[in-house]
């Protein structure tokens, strides 16, 4: 046979296989609506889910088979889980052949999702299930490409009274498997690969934009890496491992957050601006649980926030601390408050009055040159290592431990200190974040009045120069 009637052959037999699929195709192009029903029947009985089709059904043969279906709902017991614009199915022509239609992508249009975890522990996509004589085993799943285009998600932990929102999402989900078993161990046998962008995530009055993350997905390892995202003014980076293969979920993660504006982390119940300046935030955290309260208990790691060249409003800490009767009124816990606002977070400094802090002339400001925040945590513990901050001619610095599990601020003490790192005055505070107890400052002498200002020669006068050093860190004295 010749090369050209091979390619004649081959071309035939092209031709009929075409015009077979054609055939087999042609009821439904011209009548997609009538097989709506069917679809949603398959569709829910595969998913366990009630799948309704609210928009047109369509069909299309070319370039391949693709099917388009338009307001695509998701629910279950009533609530709905998810619900899309339009989602479009391409289908692989061989599989006509057979009776195992074989889907190669599944593409979402403005796709919204709605998760929620209910005070028991139980999610909405659970509940139907769980609610049966017995939760019978999902079957093994192995799910072609999936994109979504303009996707939101809007998730709510009413155990852990925790809600997000993400808007504007891209996502590209390839590899997408799941392993038999119950439903409340789904993601201990999920796997898949995915990149994802969101234009904007809210959570609890924290704001992001411009949100990227890579994820690798398995057997319940979810490794988000690199994770970025804009905060505030400030790009920052890090990773999240989430591993839920074990009996209790374990968290990992690693944040930097370099040069954000300090303004934007302070208490919103404050009236005026209380700071301003940049600074640079390095956290590393590993925590265990199920819940907010069980996690927070477990957390272990290093928190740190740095800045220099830093304003404080509304007071002159300098002129304050050189008179002795002006510091009898001030609580310098006030000033190191300030510490808590970024490695902390503001749920630290809620017990304080900051207007205090404004208690100064109109217009009248402190300078931090520097001032650095570390911490370490263990068990949900954090005690501070190098916790202090230098204006033009004073330091402060702190000592003490901050309960986050149960809310407590532990035996801690601010001390504005000398040269030589002897506490000059001290204030001491304990008790809960909400309703802290505060302890008048105390003043480490008996001198009386200005005479305070010979503590600037060395606080030498009582202890023949030499102390206990309170503070031995790293923010140097003023000069």
């Amino acid at each position: 046979m010749t090369k050209t009637s091979k390619f004649a052959l081959y071309g035939a037999v092209g031709l009929l296989g075409l015009l077979a699929l054609a055939a087999i195709a042609l009821p439904a192009l011209l009548d997609a609506e009538a097989y709506k029903s069917r679809l949603e029947a398959a569709a829910s009985a595969a998913s366990g889910l009630e799948v309704r089709i609210g928009g047109h059904m369509g069909l299309r043969f070319f370039p391949g088979l693709q099917v388009t279906l338009e307001d695509v709902h998701v629910s279950n017991g009533g609530a709905e889980l998810a619900l899309a614009k339009q989602a479009r199915l391409d289908i692989a022509l061989v599989s006509l052949l057979t009776k195992a239609v074989r889907v190669e992508a599944i593409a979402l249009q403005q796709p919204r999702f709605t998760i929620e975890r209910d005070r028991n522990g139980r999610y909405n996509y659970e509940r139907a299930t769980a609610q049966a004589q017995s939760e019978a085993d999902l079957p093994s799943l192995e799910w072609p490409s999936v994109t979504l285009s303009h996707g939101s998600l809007v998730y709510t932990d009413k155990l852990a009274g925790e809600r997000l929102e993400a808007g504007d999402c891209q996502v590209d989900m390839r590899g997408v498997q799941l392993a038999a078993g119950p439903p409340a161990g789904l993601l201990k046998r999920l796997s898949l690969t995915a990149q994802l962008a969101c234009t904007k995530v809210l959570r609890e009055g924290f704001v992001a934009s411009d949100l990227k993350l890579s994820a690798d997905v398995k057997n319940g390892r979810f490794d988000l890496k690199p994770l970025t995202a804009n905060v505030h003014g400030a790009r920052g980076s890090g990773n999240l491992l989430a591993d839920y293969s074990g009996a209790m979920p374990v968290y990992h993660l690693q944040v930097s957050l370099p040069q954000f504006p300090v303004e934007e982390f302070m208490p919103a119940q404050a009236q005026h601006k209380l700071a301003s300046g940049r600074m640079d935030l390095n956290a590393t955290l590993s925590m265990r649980g199920k819940t907010r309260q069980e996690m927070r208990q477990s957390a272990s790691g290093t928190i740190s926030v740095r800045g220099k060249n830093l304003t404080l409003s509304g007071a002159d800490l300098d002129g304050q601390f050189s008179r002795f009767e002006s510091s009898q009124n001030f609580n310098i816990v006030d000033v190191g408050a300030f510490f808590f606002a970024g490695p902390m977070g503001v749920a630290v400094t809620k017990g304080f009055n900051f207007a205090s802090l404004l208690q100064g002339a109109p217009g009248s400001q402190s300078e931090v040159r520097t001032l650095v925040s570390d911490w370490k945590v263990e068990r949900g513990v954090a005690r501070a290592q190098d916790v202090a901050m230098a204006t033009k001619e004073n330091r402060i610095a702190l000592q003490g431990e901050i309960n986050l599990a149960n809310d407590q601020f532990e035996d801690v003490v601010i001390a504005l200190v000398d040269e030589n790192g002897c506490a000059k005055l001290r204030q001491r505070i304990s008790g809960s974040f909400q309703n802290p107890v505060v302890e008048k400052p105390n003043p480490l002498q008996t001198l009386a009045g200005p005479a305070l200002s010979l503590l600037k020669k060395g606080g030498k006068l009582l202890t023949g120069g030499k102390c206990d050093v309170f503070y031995a860190g790293s923010v140097a004295a003023p000069k």
